[in-house]
């Protein structure tokens, strides 16, 4: 099975947890990166982050690059209960080609709204379930054994 890891980091966290997983099952990473980025720190970041969220800006990609997949796990923070608008930009962009393929998704965030981002990303990409989620609490700014025993329970749904 083909395996691919999209994902928007803006401060590491999604980052670091993207490369653990992709170690653990061999599947290449996508990390998707805005032409005009995102104010990282301070009221900005807060500010134009929340609003890019809730107003479901699709801001325009660098080149990636895409191919057919099995399966796609999506990794995204929260921002302001939402999925990122660069993982909205993909699904948007790579429509036709996300159909009749198996998802999975993985969290990464500090204050809440977690399970409403993953219920609006279910919502994106027009399906009622992942094949599996999984959410963590500032994972690369936190280090926890709790969250590396989350990501090696995570990687056994996904090698089911």
């Amino acid at each position: 099975m083909k395996k691919a890891i999209v994902y928007y980091s803006l401060t590491g966290n999604t980052d670091y947890v993207a490369k653990k997983i992709s170690k653990k099952i061999n599947a290449d990473l996508i990390r998707l990166e805005v032409e005009k980025s995102y104010p990282d720190s301070g009221f900005k970041k807060y500010f134009w982050c929340g609003k890019s969220a809730v107003m479901k800006d699709t801001p325009k990609l660098k080149k990636y690059d895409f191919k057919d997949y099995d399966l796609i796990i999506f990794g995204t923070p929260v921002w302001a209960s939402n999925f990122t608008p660069p993982l909205r930009t993909f699904i948007n962009e790579n429509k036709d080609r996300l159909k009749n393929k198996k998802f999975a998704v993985f969290i990464c965030f500090s204050g809440g709204g977690a399970d409403k981002a993953i219920e609006k990303l279910k919502k994106e990409l027009e399906i009622n379930e992942f094949v599996c989620e999984l959410i963590l609490i500032d994972p690369k700014d936190k280090a926890d054994l709790k969250n590396d025993e989350k990501i090696d329970s995570f990687v056994k749904k996904i090698n089911i």
